[in-house]
């Protein structure tokens, strides 16, 4: 019998119809959509299903059935609209690895905790992968053990909550709790086997390698524990401490290259013993250690102060590229058989806040002052600096650079009985100031300098520590900036069916100017059942400091001329000449439409969305050909062979839908059980890309945003993602199943002919529970169940052996991951 493929729009649509005919499908728990949100709204009492805008309510103890304990991961487990793509070998990225949200930028979505907004990390992805060029918010500084829940509003807010809130608002809600605890030790490896596609050796050579390859690796170690304490007789201290010690996986393939000289014409026989899986291809080496304090307190009827404080210590280590013995880049008096250089980050982030809300007539104010700051600090290590030779050091202190932010908030909100409206008119009208910091220090001198040794070709040796050379005093900076803004925000229902909310929001910003964000949103509940809902709205992103302010450089040696090839900021001269401009806000126009439908027990949103963005802030190309150097010399500047810098210019269009379909059911005897089945679709087209008139007119004219790049932004991230879950409870058992479909993604290649399409994957979890007692429980699980990779790489796309899986992967290439989980309540 012939097989039939069926689409998967269909598939989707007919597990929809199954759901209207009475079977409850996979979806949320109930008792989410009936949850109180207080993002997107400051209505009090308003529920996740009530809203003119769409909120997901992600529970503390979903988070739980996974096998991960980092916050990005779990998120995107559980939200189709989220992803959380891990690559490696891209310096400090595979350390704070940036979230998506909508298939947008990973800066393009608005981090809060408690509805105040969070620091973003320090670090200015520049690499290639998804979220290049962007500083986002680094979720997992925040220990799961602190969460109460995660609210995540689908739709822009920049009107509402300022700027980066192009794509949609995640906030972090914090535990408040005066008494109980839980302690919880997670431990979990990679059990996998991968497929491995090897390049032929050298001619007349006799290795070779295997097919597949076995490995038990990433052994991951978390502890963590939450404890509730009593301040006062109404007051709280809910304090949360985690450990996690990680080791790296490492998923390289079988090196085919020649690695030593011959010898009388004849192959080293060294190449026969030495370790041919030379690459560290996964995820990093981590020790992490965290703690959190959420503390709140009633000081009479109307005044209540709170705050939080959290700090955590990350250091990890993740590899560079292996450097072959006779690579001119190693000294084989050091590394006889080449070496594999490590990038070691530390990174200190640290945060504190402090709040109170009291009446003020009929007003209810709140006012808070929140401070952040995040640093990294980069060790390189198992490497050398050629350029000194034999008497090079092998591990150097190559610099770093930290964020901080303090802003300070004052909002008030009251009601208004206003003639003619179904409901008073809730008013909140608001202030914000902000300051915020950047800084880049140097590393040492001989991370960066040229010792000046000359190579038997005659050329130079390369410059500063291999795999990362260290920050230059040149590129060392101290910048800050501020910004203030005002708000007003109303809402109420205009008739019992129809509810509307408006808002409007100034900011000035005193390095590039000020924004004006505007946003009308609106729902027509049709019957109790079946509701309408949608927004129309403008909304920006500044640019970010590190943007703004990132700088680095290195030596290249062309033809044995060195040049100084560097990242430059917008408004350095050289960066000038060839046509840079300050940088400016991203504008944004969003627009939404969706129904929520609620056929008890299951309930039903569908939101349709389009987001338009003007003038996005990339990185741009390399500009290194001797076209660009020959310009700049023209311009006065000698010695700089070329480089890169930040501009505005990338147009896009984003259309997508998102689905969450959920439904409980009591089946009495056989326990009860909790479906979800939730989809994004999601497409995004490039519609313009920078130009400067000063590049233009080279010949031939070097291209500022490459195809690369735009595919990255169209194809990088997967078209689809549909994820369906089960939970299910009875007495001391629980279960949780949950299977999460990542549609079709494309890794793009400098031409068409090096593009790699990476197919749709299915990935399966699974985790078993069992509660000894009430305080004690064991769960055992499995992520990634079926030990599931995308294609392996031809070795085209893989000429070192280094990278045998695409970075573009979208749940990573890590393979299985089997754990057990034992907590303990009190």
């Amino acid at each position: 019998m012939q097989q039939r493929f069926v689409p998967e729009k269909t598939v989707l649509a007919l597990s929809i119809a199954t759901l209207f005919a009475g079977t409850p499908l996979l979806a949320q728990s109930q008792d989410s959509t009936a949850t109180v949100v207080v993002t997107g709204t400051r209505v009090a009492n308003r529920t996740a299903l009530d809203t003119a805008s769409p909120v997901d309510i992600i529970s503390a103890e979903t988070l739980k059935t996974t096998g991960s304990t980092e916050l990005n991961q779990a998120l995107s487990v559980a939200l189709p609209s989220l992803n959380f793509p891990r690559p490696t070998l891209t310096d400090g990225t595979d350390t704070v690895r940036p979230a998506t949200l909508r298939g947008m930028a990973p800066d393009q979505s608005l981090v809060l905790v408690n509805s105040k907004r969070r620091h973003t990390s320090s670090l200015v992805n520049l690499n290639g992968s998804i979220g290049r060029g962007s500083a986002a918010v680094d979720l997992n500084t925040v220990p799961s053990a602190i969460v109460k829940s995660i609210e995540v509003l689908r739709d822009g807010a920049a009107a509402q909550y300022g700027s980066d809130a192009i794509s949609g608002v995640v906030n972090v809600r914090l535990r408040t709790d005066r008494t109980g605890g839980e302690g919880t030790i997670t431990y979990g490896a990679h059990i996998s086997e991968y497929d491995l596609l090897n390049a032929a050796p050298p001619a007349g050579a006799t290795w070779t390698g295997p097919n597949s390859r076995k490995r038990t690796d990433g052994q991951t170690t978390t502890v963590s524990a939450w404890k509730g304490l009593p301040l006062g007789e109404t007051g709280y201290i809910t304090i949360a401490a985690e450990y996690k010690d990680q080791n790296h996986t490492e998923r390289s393939g079988y090196d085919m290259r020649q690695l030593y000289a011959k010898v009388n014409g004849a192959y080293d026989p060294r190449e026969l013993t030495i370790n041919r899986f030379d690459a560290w291809y996964g995820d990093p080496e981590m020790q992490q250690k965290t703690v959190f304090v959420n503390v709140g307190n009633n000081l009479g009827p109307d005044v209540k102060v709170y705050g939080w404080s959290s700090y955590q210590l990350r250091d990890a280590r993740s590899a560079g590229y292996f450097r072959m013995p006779q690579d001119s880049r190693n000294v084989q008096s050091i590394y006889p058989n080449g070496f594999l250089p490590i990038i070691a980050p530390t990174v200190e982030d640290f945060s504190a806040a402090a709040g109170m809300t009291w009446s003020l007539g009929d007003w209810d104010m709140d006012t808070s002052l929140v401070y952040g700051q995040n640093g990294m600090n980069y060790d390189i290590q198992n490497t050398l600096n050629a350029s000194i030779g034999p008497t090079s050091k092998t591990s150097f202190d190559s610099g770093g650079f930290s964020y901080n932010q303090i802003v300070y908030n004052l909002t008030g909100v009251r009601k208004f009985d206003v003639g003619g409206l179904a409901s008073p008119l809730n008013v909140a009208v608001g202030a914000e100031a902000r300051r915020e910091g950047y800084e880049l220090h140097a590393g040492e001198p001989d991370s960066w300098r040229n010792g000046g040794v000359i190579l038997p070709s005659g050329i130079p040796a390369a410059s500063g520590a291999q795999v990362f050379p260290g920050f230059r005093p040149a590129n060392a900076s101290h910048t800050s900036r501020t910004a203030i803004g005002v708000f007003v925000d109303v809402e109420a229902n205009v008739t019992d069916k129809l509810l509307a909310s408006a808002a409007l929001r100034e900011e000035h910003y005193n390095d590039f100017g000020s924004n004006l964000s505007g946003k009308l949103a609106g729902r027509y509940d049709f019957t109790k059942n079946f509701a309408l809902r949608g927004a129309v709205q403008n909304g920006f992103r500044a640019p970010s400091l590190q943007q703004q302010s990132f700088t680095s450089t290195s030596t290249n040696f062309v033809n044995g001329i060195p040049y100084e090839i560097t990242t430059f900021t917008p408004n350095d001269p050289v960066a000038v000449a060839l046509g840079s401009k300050p940088l400016k806000a991203e504008k944004s126009t969003n627009f939404s439409l969706g129904a929520v439908m609620r056929l008890a027990p299951v309930s039903l949103t569908v939101d349709a969305y389009r987001i338009n963005v003007r003038d996005r802030i990339v990185l741009s190309e390399n500009l290194l050909s001797p076209a660009v150097r020959n310009y700049i010399v023209s311009q006065g500047f000698t010695g700089v062979g070329g480089g890169r810098f930040f501009i505005n210019g990338v147009d896009t269009k984003t259309r997508g839908v998102d689905i969450v379909a959920s439904a409980p059911w009591n089946a009495g005897a056989a326990g009860r059980f909790d479906f979800t089945l939730a989809g994004n679709f999601n497409r995004t087209e490039v519609t313009k890309v920078p130009t400067t008139a000063q590049l233009a007119a080279l010949n031939p004219a070097p291209v500022l945003f490459d195809r690369v790049n735009v595919l990255t932004l169209e194809k990088g991230q997967p078209k689809n993602k549909i994820t369906a879950s089960a939970t299910w409870k009875l007495n001391q058992w629980g279960m949780t199943a949950r299977a999460t479909r990542y549609g079709e993604v494309l890794s793009p290649g400098t031409t068409e002919a090096f593009d790699f399409t990476l197919k749709a994957r299915t990935i399966v979890d699974l985790e078993a529970r069992y509660a000894f007692s009430r305080q004690m429980s064991l769960a055992i699980g499995a992520d990634n169940l079926f030990d599931q990779y995308s294609e392996t790489l031809p070795p085209a796309l893989n000429t070192t052996s280094n990278t045998p899986f695409s970075n573009y992967t979208p749940f990573g290439n890590n393979g299985r991951y089997v754990y057990a989980r034992a907590t303990y309540s009190f």
